[in-house]
């Protein structure tokens, strides 16, 4: 589903900004890569990766790639509706609903993910190495498996019409 990230009111946040230094004749050359997620607090979220010799510069080009690759993920009453298992490379990430005034239980890049997505009570556990890049992209997974009751309502609706 394509959205306009004008027509959306963006809040970004930037989650890890890393210094790579580059060996050359004249000693090191530095640069730096930023990793921003943007959401509305009402389900669309999307993360970025800039890099540049400026941390502004790299901050302002993931926050712009983040808007590009927004998604929508399916909010119920503050929380999510299921319990999900997001993975990627080597992280895994645990998503479980929670009870209304529970808060965000979360740690570092997984808390910017969810509260920009809309989740005021959740709880997560990262489980890996911690890198926040595979940990922000690990969290993205399990949000897209979210599915919402119209979408499980429609999916029997079809296994159902299949089966008669």
């Amino acid at each position: 589903m394509r959205v306009n990230p004008e027509a959306l009111s963006l809040k970004d946040k930037v989650v890890f900004i890393n210094r790579v230094a580059k060996v050359v004749k004249g000693g090191k050359r530095f640069n730096f890569c930023a990793l921003v997620v943007v959401g509305d607090g009402h389900g669309w979220v999307g993360i970025g990766k800039g890099k540049a010799a400026e941390v502004p510069a790299a901050i302002a080009k993931a926050v712009e790639q983040a808007k590009k690759h927004l998604i929508h993920v399916s909010i119920k009453d503050e929380t999510i509706p299921h319990v999900v298992h997001g993975y990627f490379g080597g992280e895994h990430v645990l998503l479980k609903p929670a009870p209304v005034g529970s808060g965000v239980i979360a740690g570092g890049a997984v808390r910017a993910v969810v509260e920009l997505a809309g989740a005021r009570n959740i709880i997560a556990k990262m489980l890996g190495r911690g890198n926040p890049f595979n940990t922000v992209k690990a969290t993205l997974d399990g949000l897209l498996q979210l599915k919402g009751p119209e979408e499980v309502a429609r999916i029997r609706r079809g296994g159902l019409e299949q089966a008669g």
